[in-house]
């Protein structure tokens, strides 16, 4: 598992090499949660999906991008991310193949 950095920012775009993949995540807050995609090379391979306490990203190997994402609150465990507090109490975690169930990574 490797930390990715981000921000208190309601809206931001990382880019980040990951298991050799050119990575680019854009996270959005909107009112109804906070959201992600995740493309390589430019493409889109997942859109708008909403980000959660430890709940994946990806998910789907069909999609071909190695490892996965999830959001981690490290205070109390339970609340799904908001924009104000990333970067301190929610982290992002890119999970590589070795930390997910045999078959999903």
């Amino acid at each position: 598992m490797q930390i990715v950095p981000v921000k208190p920012l309601r809206n931001q775009t990382i880019n980040v090499q990951l298991a050799g993949q050119n990575c680019t995540l854009n996270i959005y807050q909107k009112s109804t949660g906070m959201f992600m995609d995740v493309l390589v090379d430019g493409s889109q391979i997942i859109g708008g999906v909403i980000c959660q306490n430890l709940n994946r990203i990806v998910r789907s190997l069909y999609l071909g991008f190695v490892g996965d994402f999830c959001f981690i609150d490290n205070q109390e465990g339970t609340a799904d991310p908001f924009y104000l507090e990333l970067g301190t109490r929610f982290i992002l975690a890119y999970l590589e193949t070795t930390d997910l169930p045999a078959g999903e990574g």
